[in-house]
């Protein structure tokens, strides 16, 4: 278990991702199954605002959980295993919509 702030807010921040990017996905099914999806990332906002706003703020969440985390394992000597997971996935998560935004499909 994290022993600083920094670290459990890092574990906590991905948590709270996993979670957004789950009701941002589950809102697909079900509340914009009939909605098409929008050609720019804000016509996509503006057709559908809770899905695109649930899963931006998961990914702010994830870009989050890299910050605090590699604060925390940096300047504060955490050495947590969570701390690590969860400031692995945000990097992973930052590498994913870096790769998004410069090779878009």
């Amino acid at each position: 278990m994290p022993k600083t702030n920094l670290g459990k807010w890092s574990v906590g921040l991905i948590l709270v991702m996993f979670v957004l990017l789950f009701i941002g996905s589950s809102l697909t099914d079900s509340l914009y199954e009939s909605v098409p999806a929008g050609s720019t990332i804000l016509a996509d906002i503006i057709g559908r605002p809770a899905l695109a706003l649930s899963m931006l703020v998961g990914f702010g969440a994830g870009i989050s959980a890299l910050v605090t985390g590699l604060i925390s394992i940096l300047k504060k000597k955490e050495r947590a295993l969570l701390v690590y997971v969860s400031t692995l996935v945000g990097a992973a998560l930052t590498l994913f919509l870096i790769a998004e935004f410069l090779f878009p499909h």
